[in-house]
């Protein structure tokens, strides 16, 4: 199969691109397919036993526990990235792996997503699925041989289309990709994106049927009065979803007893689950059904809104429970479910002091929905088209859009951090904040601007400050006066004409209101005022004073700038390797000196040949301790911090010892 793939990719035009992004949709559609199989399979497989066995509800506490004792030996058996999510897993790959995602997990995977949603865990299918998706595309991408843009295009492109094809969502899925996976909207990885998520789901309607994933009746804004209603639901939303994300924290905290076999903690947290489902089973499972009844809900005394919000909390425990216990499954689904209960629980609480119009639960338990998972996942525009298509209905728009943004807005103020970037901080991992930037945007003024050594006076005579500007080979130089900042003077200043100079001084011809930067300005925004003015150099001044000089950004500090930001280049190298080491059984910090003679002695960070499973921390020289960058040169004397194997560390040690004077014999 691999053959015939590159054969058919063997050009590298855009046409072999979009003929591989559809192969690629087809590929993520059967597989979203057989997870849908699956799951099928393993509940039917449940039901047939509780009736043989006989035990109603109950059965459930048998189910849950092998049902994640199951997923956790997968885990085991086949790596860390068969439990839990998997969206966290496909952003680092995207943002610090080059979009390599081993393909050996996506059997494991989808084989542990059915076994924990059938019996009865708590969770989605769409984290599962989407870094199933996000791992064909890697390999998809390994074998087609594309550049590295084009493979982060493909995972992308496979952890969309598999939003798509598992909820009948192409649109979603294609924002999803490009607001959460690559949080970039560039044109260039568009077409990808929109073709594989689109030919995802028709393959996943062909293979598994039309059925709309949640029915729903037609909703309409009869009232924009209401609108006010649907801005307080935003409200309550964002705090039971910070309260999810809390309790996710809280959960992934806990730390099972050393004494106690590992296995013991899928079947604990597994019992928890149940017991909890037996009293509430709606907390079970992925919740659909439950919100499809939530959804058509008609008339406010068909359910009791203390319930909801009760029903709702439990679905954050038992879902965060259901990953803490090796359970794989997602945190999409759970919040759309929490979101459902919290707004349909609203509307029956609200609608006896509402007497200006009919209040319908089912338009506020959709809107909950969205405004809920916009809290959560911080992706507005993904959970408005993610209800529209799993509903069909767009006659809630105005209050859709109304609460996803809100729920963004205070959500963000509230909790700065969406689910998946708490489970990168708990990893130690930062993702950079976006990828279609120049080089000039990752440097500021301060890290090239030059100092001030000769400003002018405002007193200073026309002759001296000729003499002045060609002491230093400067066009322009700042103005102080009892060492604060009063303006600039150029060369151009200066009259040409000897009558015209008689008598004047610096004071008369300066610029007394100069445009100046901040120190932490991206150097490609000074760039661009410069050039906007005509300008040839810029005073950088404090951000609270502006006539406090803290130095003078000219046109030398842009070649300086592309020196500081490809030696950031190699920085960001380094920290992908320290993300990497640090997930390395048996690693640690250990020390080691530079000794005079060493052949690291002279050579910058970015020439070093580190071993692989080692990676530089920082570097002590003398009473200092020096962050490394790729420009760093190292000198004898320095104490290296590493973080690697105990191969690594003999490896490194052999590599530094001093040459003899005779080796070269």
């Amino acid at each position: 199969m691999s053959t015939r793939i590159r054969t058919v990719l063997q050009s590298r035009g855009h046409s072999a691109f979009l003929v591989a992004s559809l192969m690629l949709g087809v590929l993520i559609g059967i597989g979203a397919s057989v997870l849908v199989w699956g799951i099928e399979l393993v509940t039917r497989t449940v039901e047939q036993s509780e009736e043989g066995l006989n035990l109603g509800r109950w059965m459930v506490a048998i189910s849950v526990p092998i049902g994640l004792g199951a997923s956790w030996l997968l885990n085991r058996q086949f790596g860390p990235g068969v439990a839990g999510g998997g969206v966290v897993e496909t952003m680092v790959a995207v943002n610090l792996e080059g979009g390599h995602l081993p393909a050996k997990p996506i059997g494991p995977k989808i084989a542990a997503t059915a076994i924990t949603l059938g019996t009865g865990g708590s969770g989605g299918r769409e984290g599962p699925i989407v870094m199933s998706g996000a791992a064909i595309g890697s390999w998809f991408s390994r074998i087609g041989k594309f550049d590295l843009d084009r493979v982060k295009s493909f995972v992308a492109s496979g952890a969309g289309a598999g939003i798509g094809a598992s909820f009948n969502t192409p649109i979603a899925g294609m924002m999803f990709a490009l607001e959460v996976i690559l949080r970039s909207f560039a044109v260039r990885h568009i077409s990808a994106v929109v073709i594989t998520s689109v030919s995802a789901a028709v393959t996943t309607q062909l293979l598994v049927g039309e059925e709309r994933f949640l029915s729903s009746p037609v909703f309409e804004l009869e009232d924009p009065a209401q609108l006010i209603l649907y801005a307080l639901l935003s409200v309550v939303a964002v705090l039971v979803g910070i309260l999810f994300l809390r309790i996710l924290e809280a959960t992934s905290n806990l730390r099972w007893p050393g004494r106690i076999p590992p296995w013991v903690a899928p079947i604990a947290f597994g019992l928890v689950v149940a017991l909890i489902g037996v009293a509430y089973p709606e907390t079970l499972g992925t919740g659909q059904e439950f919100l499809t009844g939530l959804i058509s809900l008609l008339e406010p005394g068909d359910r009791v809104w203390g319930v909801l919000l009760l029903i709702a909390l439990l679905k954050a425990v038992t879902s965060a429970l259901t990953r803490q216990g090796g359970g794989s499954a997602g945190t999409f689904m759970p919040a759309l479910v929490i979101g459902g209960a919290v707004g349909a629980g609203f509307a029956i609480l609200v609608e006896p002091i509402w007497g200006l119009s009919e209040i319908n639960p089912g338009a506020f338990a959709l809107v909950g929905m969205a405004a809920s998972l916009a809290a959560t996942v911080r992706a507005p525009l993904t959970s408005v088209i993610l209800v529209f298509e799993l509903t069909g209905d767009y006659g809630l728009v105005l209050p859709l859009m109304l609460s996803a943004a809100l729920a963004t807005f205070i959500g963000d103020r509230l909790h700065p951090e969406s689910t998946y970037e708490t489970s990168l901080r708990r990893k130690g991992i930062h993702l950079p904040t976006g990828e279609d930037i120049d080089l000039l945007d990752t440097v500021t003024v301060g890290n090239v601007m030059s100092a001030v050594e000769d400003p002018a006076h405002p007193a200073m005579d026309i002759e001296t400050l000729e003499r002045l500007l060609a002491s230093t080979h400067h066009h322009g130089v700042a103005v102080m006066e009892d060492d604060r900042f009063v303006g600039v003077v150029t060369l151009h200043d200066i009259p040409p004409a000897a009558p015209h100079r008689a008598g004047l001084v610096v004071r008369d011809i300066m610029s007394t209101d100069p445009i100046s930067v901040t120190a932490d300005l991206p150097v490609s925004a000074a760039l661009a005022r410069m050039a906007s003015l005509g300008l040839g150099r810029l005073p950088v001044v404090a951000a609270d004073d502006s006539t406090r000089l803290l130095g003078m950004f000219r046109r030398q500090s842009v070649v300086d700038a592309y020196h500081y930001a490809l030696g950031s280049s190699t920085d960001r190298h380094l920290y992908r390797d320290r993300v990497r080491v640090r997930t390395q059984p048996g690693a640690s910090f250990f020390e080691l000196e530079v000794k005079p003679g060493s052949p690291l002695a002279g050579m910058d960070l970015r020439d070093i040949p580190w071993p692989n499973d080692a990676t530089l921390v920082s570097i002590r020289r003398g009473s200092s301790v020096l962050i490394p960058r790729g420009f760093t040169t190292i000198a004898a004397g320095d104490v290296l911090t590493l973080f690697g194997t105990g191969e690594s560390r003999e490896e490194l040690a052999s590599s530094m010892e001093p040459r003899s004077k005779d080796s070269g014999g």
